[in-house]
């Protein structure tokens, strides 16, 4: 199959237009369809539905789409491997993770290691739907929980548990609850359940909410949370690596805490020689020894 006709359909699939292929492509809009043309006829099908707003990719198109997808990550995951230099850490790197830990926690350190590799790229894609990366949807990724794909390279970061904190202004005013039970007399502020989080996440609300709780603010990711406590809004469920880079916030009830959550970094087998992967990797591991030191430090002082 002629390459060249597969990436002019893919990229007239993509933008649903043989105009816009065009100009993507730089060819003339009578070369994209010509192009077209002779990969339908060699196929023997028609690879899309003419419609005046458009074209539409016929079942067979489809699949032909799917498959165009494919090998163009593929030879982008190539592309990355080739470009790593042996020596020099240079180029896109497209990283994933929760909201949460890519605001609080990824984001604010990330200063260090452009100090390091100031020709690194990061593509910080923040979200907590999880990014198929064998599929190449992102590089790397540092997740709540262990990965279940096989054909993942992966390592256990650290652990992380849900608390409750609020600041010491809201207790000096409110007061500071002593049990579970006297959460009724004071406003939580958590993620809703049914939204997407982790599970351990989600548990622990559920037994907190079993306590009469009749003040409530919900917030769909751990910043937002952050942002309404530090305001005195009230107390609010939260990870617990916050608390080195928000002193300020002060933990409730000694004991009460979600399960152990995992914190994961992984990335495609694929990848396991790129300088790229390996410079974030490192940076990572190296920033939660840091992490782990200066809390024990706290806790000794």
């Amino acid at each position: 199959m002629d390459w060249d006709k597969l990436r002019i359909f893919h990229a007239v699939a993509d933008a649903g237009s043989l105009t816009h292929a065009g100009d993507v492509l730089h060819l003339s809009q009578s070369a994209v369809s010509r192009q077209i043309r002779a990969l339908e006829e060699s196929l023997n099908t028609t690879l899309f539905h003419r419609h005046a707003r458009g074209l539409i990719l016929t079942e067979q198109g489809e699949l032909l789409f799917d498959a165009t997808t494919a090998m163009n990550k593929r030879l982008d995951a190539a592309s990355a491997r080739i470009r790593d230099s042996e020596e020099e850490v240079f180029g896109e790197l497209r990283v994933t993770t929760t909201i949460g830990f890519g605001t609080l926690w990824l984001a604010p350190r990330l200063t260090k290691l452009y100090e390091q590799y100031p020709d690194l790229n990061i593509d910080l894609m923040l979200e907590e739907k999880v990014l198929d990366l064998p599929m190449r949807e992102a590089d790397v990724a540092i997740r709540m929980k262990e990965p279940s794909q096989a054909d993942l390279v992966r390592k256990r970061l650290m652990s992380v548990r849900m608390r409750l904190y609020a600041t010491q202004s809201y207790l000096e005013q409110h007061g500071e609850p002593e049990n579970l039970a006297d959460l009724h007399d004071h406003r939580l502020i958590c993620q809703n359940v049914n939204s997407e989080q982790i599970g351990a996440g989600a548990s622990f609300v559920t037994s907190l909410l079993a306590n009469d709780v009749t003040k409530m603010l919900y917030v769909n990711n751990y910043f937002g949370v952050l942002q309404a406590v530090t305001h005195d809004l009230g107390i609010g469920v939260l990870p617990d690596y916050l608390i080195q880079d928000f002193p300020d916030l002060v933990r409730v009830g000694e004991h009460i805490e979600s399960a152990e959550v995992p914190v994961y970094l992984a990335f495609p087998e694929e990848l396991r020689q790129s300088k790229r992967i390996a410079a974030f990797r490192d940076f990572v591991q190296e920033e939660i020894i840091l992490h782990r030191k200066q809390l024990r430090d706290k806790e000794i002082s």
